[in-house]
């Protein structure tokens, strides 16, 4: 029976002494990380986890997080993300609205907040801790359930998208036609698991038996380090997002890395910003268009020279994987002429079956519509502008309908940030009437959030203290990097809130 558990146990019997997973110091084989899964599988069912249920993961980034997914797959559960750098407040009501029996954390002082209680908490087990009772993975279905990872939600409240085994294993089955992944290749995990990019990361190394390298704290931030270690580790399947791999690799001579590939998503891509590395000898860049509610990638675009000379407007993204098809469609859901926008749906066998518990939300995101082939297909109702350009066989991305944007390649709602600073407890010496928050590009040529707060008294708080009376609540990259606090909000003409005089 096909699955991510079955697949992975393939590679442990084919190798079982090759290269897994590389944390700093620590260096698994795929027999020592299939081991330390198989703790992790004995411990959850110690528990009394069953077949089917969902598994809360609030343990570091690294090698604690690839062992527990796998071993909480190993169960035939799935693994809820709760990042340990989210506020307690926010993996709370993730915890009670995905109804978690039990949270995997990898220290026993992580147990505090986790879900005030309401579920119970177990500790990782450790890299060479034995298994304490026998286990046998059960056999996997293809169609159960892998992960629920949460979006952000325009109402303040973020949902949970459920993705299925099957729906991975597409993903890197349709990806085969355009990339070459080898058992030699060593591929940098670099995001959160909460963030669905660490799922085409980690599932890329181990799919195709290569070596996973966590890339630490330090390296994500400091760009000699990351450097360094990209060299050293001779890596050579990159995933970034565009403004992250310009801050830590500009100016970078592509000649003394080992890279093959560099996918980018999350973010639009400024080919301008890559032109040094759009050069014969220069690893494959590619641009990748993705929604979490579709797993992880939509689109594929080898980008060239003809990048640079694409003067928009929009950005090129690419055609469908093949195992997806995309319609754009007008406000009355009509097809568009060639050429012409229309919103993004998307089509086919990695499209999520909805929302976690959101019945009404996923009818109106997840319509049922004509396919391609003239038959009914469910659809992913995107949000996000596009067209097609028959020039240079590609899509072409023009934004958004909506009020949500990307900061470093996270979905981020408006409405959620904006209802968070309303919501405060007043902490920061007073409440807050009203709210409106934009995205602005900073000094170093990242975007980021920034907000503009009406006190509801006489009394006017101070930004920092804003700052951080939302971030109780808000995990690190919904906080607005910069608050405004004034009298009235900007307003247009028409006198709707102006979220680009917000500066």
């Amino acid at each position: 029976m096909d699955s991510l558990v079955a697949r992975f146990a393939a590679r442990v019997a084919a190798a079982p002494g090759a290269p897994a997973v590389v944390d700093g110091a620590l260096s698994l084989s795929y027999a020592d990380l299939d081991r330390w899964s198989d703790a992790v599988h004995a411990r959850l069912l110690a528990e009394g986890v069953r077949e089917g249920q969902l598994v809360g993961l609030s343990v570091s980034r690294g090698a604690r997080a690839v062992a527990g997914i796998i071993g909480i797959l190993k169960a035939g559960c799935a693994y809820v993300p709760l990042d340990p750098a989210y506020p307690a407040a926010r993996r709370n009501l993730m915890t009670a609205d995905s109804g978690v029996p039990v949270v995997l954390v990898d220290a026993p002082d992580r147990s505090a907040g986790v879900a005030a209680g309401a579920v119970r908490t177990a500790v990782l087990p450790g890299p060479f801790e034995s298994a304490d009772r026998t286990t046998s993975s059960w056999p996997v279905d293809a169609d159960a359930p892998a992960y629920v990872i949460y979006t952000s939600g325009s109402t303040g409240t973020p949902k949970g998208v459920p993705v299925r085994h099957r729906q991975i294993l597409d993903l890197f089955d349709a990806s085969a036609r355009h990339f070459t992944f080898l058992a030699s290749d060593a591929w940098t995990l670099f995001h959160s698991h909460s963030f669905d990019f660490s799922v085409w990361e980690m599932w890329g190394a181990l799919l195709h038996g290569a070596r996973l390298v966590c890339v630490p704290d330090s390296a994500r931030v400091v760009p000699a380090g990351f450097v360094e270690l990209l060299v050293r580790e001779r890596i050579t399947v990159l995933n970034a997002v565009p403004s992250v791999f310009g801050h830590l690799l500009r100016g970078t001579d592509h000649a003394m890395l080992a890279l093959r590939y560099v996918v980018f998503g999350g973010e639009s891509v400024d080919p301008a910003a890559l032109a040094g590395w759009l050069v014969p000898g220069a690893p494959e860049l590619v641009n990748m268009y993705g929604i979490t509610e579709t797993t992880v990638h939509v689109t594929h675009r080898r980008m060239t020279t003809e990048d640079l000379r694409f003067t928009g407007p929009g950005t090129l993204i690419g055609v469908p994987l093949p195992h997806l098809d995309v319609l754009l469609l007008d406000v009355e859901g009509r097809p568009v002429p060639a050429g012409a926008r229309g919103e993004l749906h998307v089509g086919g066998s990695g499209v999520a079956d909805g929302y976690l518990g959101r019945p009404e939300l996923t009818a109106s995101r997840f319509p049922v519509l004509p396919g391609l082939d003239g038959e009914p297909c469910r659809y992913f109702r995107s949000g996000d502008m596009a067209s097609w350009s028959a020039e240079h066989g590609s899509l072409v991305y023009h934004g958004r309908l909506d009020d949500q944007v990307q900061i470093r390649g996270f979905r981020i709602e408006l409405g959620e940030v904006e209802a968070a600073l309303r919501a405060g407890t007043g902490v920061a010496g007073t409440g807050v009437a009203d709210a409106v928050v934009a995205v602005e590009r900073n000094d170093h040529g990242e975007d980021v959030l920034v907000a503009c707060v009406v006190p509801a008294g006489m009394a006017r708080p101070s930004a920092r203290a804003l700052r951080r009376e939302v971030a109780l609540t808000l995990p690190r990259h919904m906080v607005p990097e910069r608050i405004r606090v004034i009298d009235e909000l900007p307003r247009t003409a028409s006198g709707k809130v102006d979220r680009r005089n917000t500066g």
